[in-house]
């Protein structure tokens, strides 16, 4: 089967791969769309986890089953289906734990381009389908059930790793669209005052439409002051870090406040061995200021419920897609595209109709 991997770092290209093979428990899946992420950029050009040659990346997409294991009950061949970026295998030891997203060990929950080859291919396989997939509703547009699977779980997860509480001053630093949806999902948990920073104008401009109440710009001076002044000093009750580097770690400490302040990690960092926590900032270590920082979850049931905040209007998510291809030969572009990020970008979609491909 034909498919997108990667080469060597700096290098991917279409290849030729075998069929995947579903145990009892999986089942094979064609894509139907499907949005390559900056974390498939950060993997293949900016020194992310190493993978072996031709491996396949990527890991949103919505399909349909074209192959069940004989342990399969609740899926068939045709259904079509949501597949989640975190495929946890349930069966760990550490699920009893409540460890879902590193049961079997660091990252275990994102098989998807993590551990195995992911969905930039005419086929894929989804471990533990009954747990893992969810049926694509018939009355929710592509583009908004795609957004769940990684983009809408992952803000999400940034809004409940901050604890965020009714009445609270948040800031989400880094409006891309998990940025984009961990300002939705701070709205929804109860904030009152949210800063948004960035300088994109569409994603300003979806900011403000999914809940920011003020815009911050780096390009205005040091963002933790701004906050500070704008808050008279007292910083923020949570921060939310969705984009930057290092040096942006240090800042979501530096504008959180003392006695309470929650900072939650929802962005993956690349060059750099260290995070920085700045010692006055952090109380000398006793600021009795939190940091969290976690993969998003994933698995069936909280898509399930992603898909009822679209369906009961809670939710737009996918007014972040800004750029359509259609045909399963476009997806390199739009891959190439997610690296380059021109300003009028927030997601790419790739729609593939296999009729017209044969």
């Amino acid at each position: 089967m034909k498919a997108l991997g990667l080469i060597k770092p700096n290098l991917v290209a279409w290849i030729e791969k075998e069929r995947p093979i579903a145990g009892p428990y999986d089942a094979i899946i064609r894509p139907i769309a499907i949005a390559p992420c900056s974390s498939d950029v950060h993997t293949a050009f900016e020194g992310g986890a190493e993978k072996p040659s031709g491996f396949v990346l990527g890991h949103e997409a919505v399909g349909e089953v074209v192959e069940v294991g004989e342990l399969v009950n609740e899926f068939k061949v045709g259904d079509k289906v949501v597949v989640p970026a975190g495929t946890p295998n349930w069966r760990a030891r550490g699920i009893q734990e409540h460890n879902f997203k590193h049961a079997g060990g660091p990252f275990s929950g994102l098989e998807l381009s993590g551990s195995r080859d992911g969905v930039f291919a005419e086929l894929f396989m989804v471990n533990d389908a009954d747990n893992n997939l969810a049926l694509m509703p018939e009355d929710i547009s592509i583009e908004d059930a795609l957004m769940t699977v990684d983009m809408v779980t992952t803000g999400f997860s940034g809004a409940e790793l901050a604890d965020i509480k009714f009445g609270d001053t948040v800031c989400v630093i880094g409006i891309g669209p998990v940025g984009l949806m961990a300002v939705a999902g701070a709205k929804l948990r109860g904030a009152a005052r949210i800063f948004a920073v960035g300088t994109r104008p569409d994603c300003v401009t979806l900011a403000k439409e999914y809940g920011a109440t003020d815009i911050i710009s780096y390009k205005d001076g040091n963002i933790a002051k701004q906050v500070l002044e704008l808050t008279s000093g007292r910083g923020t009750d949570a921060t939310i870090i969705a984009g930057g580097n290092a040096e942006t770690f240090a800042l979501a400490v530096a504008m959180t406040r003392f006695g309470g302040g929650n900072i939650a990690n929802i962005n993956y960092f690349t060059g750099s061995d260290y995070l920085p926590i700045p010692t006055l900032a952090f109380g000398r270590g006793m600021a009795g200021k939190t940091i969290k920082g976690d993969l998003c979850e994933g698995g069936r049931v909280r898509i399930e419920r992603l898909l009822n905040m679209i369906r009961y209007g809670r939710i737009q998510p996918g007014k972040m897609v800004t750029h359509k291809f259609y045909g399963f030969d476009k997806l390199e572009e739009a891959f190439y595209l997610m690296r380059d990020k021109p300003k009028d970008l927030i997601k790419t979609v790739v729609y593939i109709d296999w009729n017209k491909e044969k």
